[in-house]
Parts: structure tokens; sequence; C-alpha cells
């Protein structure tokens, strides 16, 4: 045997094999009974064994064709298996952006709104500054307020409260954002109230919350988000001004493919469900 035969020359002789001929194989399979006789020629050279009968009532195996038809049934079903996944659509990504807190929520939650057999898959863009709907530099964002521009669509979700959390409230002192890091409204209310008791600065939100997890000082939370952090405890009444609506937002043509309508609804059940988040008002 000059060469190993090749996957697809061995499932064309078992189809043929079954078939008892070539012409229903042709039909089924779209190459012309030709070629596949040739290729049968071929199959039989590189083994070196008479695989059929041929005679005027099609092709019969032979005791060597019935015995390679049983050897390769293993091979021919991981065949059809490629096949069929080759054939299903890859599930399309939808790009979502949100700030840390949000986006840590999510991550928390995405059993809840998302299966890998579902017809698309998140991708999830952590940012502070906006990225771009409008030019696709996102599918989908979770805004702190209603989108003003035409091209845009938005569901309000929710308004978040922030205040103060802590492992006690006889925890002095605060911690904030590092100058020069992108700067949240929550650590600028920090600066602003409290800028001679900042104790510790980080240069994400994620770490001034592990900060004030170790006593380091005060961070100031949405409270949906502290509940990420059991040993931390409110040590503050809500924050009026930080509180904000939430909104869910999509470019107002694109929201309509099926993909994205189905990331839309799926988020919108985790970012509305007051059960999965407490200390989120629901909109009115």
């Amino acid at each position: 045997m000059k060469h190993a035969p090749s996957l697809d020359d061995l499932e064309l002789f078992a189809l043929v094999g079954q078939a008892g001929g070539l012409a229903p194989v042709s039909r089924q399979r779209g190459v012309s009974v030709p070629t596949l006789s040739r290729r049968m020629r071929a199959l039989e050279g590189q083994l070196g064994w008479q695989l059929f009968e041929r005679g005027p009532q099609g092709y019969r195996l032979t005791a060597r064709g019935r015995a390679l038809l049983d050897e390769t049934e293993g091979l021919r079903a991981e065949a059809r298996r490629v096949r069929q996944l080759a054939a299903e659509p890859a599930p399309v990504e939808v790009r979502i952006t949100a700030g840390s807190w949000t986006s840590a929520y999510l991550a928390a939650q995405l059993p809840r709104f998302w299966q890998v057999q579902a017809g698309w898959r998140p991708s999830f863009l952590e940012a502070s500054a906006r990225l771009d709907i409008a030019r696709r530099g996102a599918d989908i964002g979770i805004r702190n307020q209603r989108p003003q521009q035409s091209w845009l669509a938005g569901r309000r979700t929710a308004r978040i409260s922030y205040a103060e959390y802590a492992l006690s409230d006889s925890v002095q002192g605060y911690v904030a954002l590092r100058e020069g890091a992108v700067e949240t409204p929550s650590s600028a209310w920090v600066r602003a109230q409290h800028g001679e008791d900042i104790t510790v600065t980080a240069s994400t939100p994620r770490m001034l919350a592990d900060l004030a997890c170790t006593g380091a000082g005060r961070v100031v939370l949405p409270r949906f988000a502290a509940l990420l952090f059991p040993v931390l405890q409110q040590v503050s009444p809500e924050i009026g001004a930080l509180a904000h609506e939430e909104w869910l937002v999509s470019h107002h043509e694109a929201r309509h493919d099926p993909p994205l309508r189905a990331a839309l609804d799926s988020l919108a059940a985790v970012l509305t469900d007051p059960d999965l988040r407490r200390g989120l008002v629901a909109p009115d």
C-alpha cells in the first residue's frame, strides 16, 4: 500500500457498498459516476484488495469489502460528527461594554443569562470611558444615563445607589483612585468630600475594594457591588449625589438582529432583577 486511503474515500466506499451501486451515491454526494468509479478503483489499488464484484446488478461487496466496511464504522461516525459540527453556524460575538462593577456583576451572573448553546457569545469590554456603539466599537453598552443620540436605543434598567463600606464603622480614612487613573464619579466624590482623609490610592476600583477589605480605609461602592465583598458593611447613609439611572444601550437598527436581541433580553433580565441586585431601586 503506497499511501493510506483518505477518510473521504473510505466514506464513499462505505456508501457505495451500502447502496450497492454508484448512482445513488452520485446523487447523494454530488460526485459524478465516472469519478466515483475511478476513486473506488484507486482505493482498491491503494489497499491491494478487491473490494467489489462489479456486474449488471451493480457493486457487491467482496469478503474483503465487508470486512473493511465493518472496520471503518468508527472512522465514518467521526466523519459524520465533524461534518455536522461544520454545518452548525458559529455563535455571533456580542461585545458588551460596562464599568468595572457592572462587568463584575455580569461575570458573576453569567450562568443566569447565557449558556454555551446560545446563538451568541458574550465578549466583555470593561471600560470606564465610553466605547462608540454608533461606530461599532461595541454592540451593547450599560450606561449611567439615557442615550441622547437618535441612532441609539436605550432601556432603563434601574436606579443605582451608592454608600460607604468598610470592615466596621470605626474605620477612618478613605481609599481612592490614584491621580492619573481614569476617574470615576465615586472616586471624584471622595476627593471632593474627603480629600484630606485619603489613606491609600490604587489604579483600579477593584483594588480599592480589596484594600477596604484589609481595613485600609472606607470605599465608596454601588450597593449591588458591595455584595461581592461579604466582609464589608455599609457605614454611611446612601450618597444621593452619586445615585444615577442605569441604561441598556444599543444601536437602534442593530438591536433587531436576532443574536443582539437575544443578548439584550438576557442582560435585561439580570440587570432588573431586584433579588439579584439588592441595593438597586427598580425604575418607576
